[in-house]
């Protein structure tokens, strides 16, 4: 399943990178990209995966990386 959301606050390309490398070591998640130039977080997860459990695991990691970015969750 794909799902795809905005990032606020995103303000560095190489912070984006990071986050990417480390939303696709949770072992939820078989495919994370960050794009920096648009803002956006998507996600490849398997099907039935609890997203709203799997977003706190992804806003932590984001948390570390750069602490006033957000996943909107709508």
């Amino acid at each position: 399943m794909r799902k795809s959301y905005a990032l606020e606050e995103l303000d560095c390309a190489n912070c984006a990178a990071k986050m990417e490398v480390a939303i696709n070591k949770l072992p939820e998640v078989e495919k994370a990209t960050v794009s920096f130039m648009t803002s956006r977080l998507s996600l490849v997860v398997p099907e039935g995966t609890d997203m709203e459990a799997l977003l706190d695991k992804v806003q932590a990691e984001i948390h570390k990386v750069e602490p006033d970015c957000r996943v909107v969750r709508k």
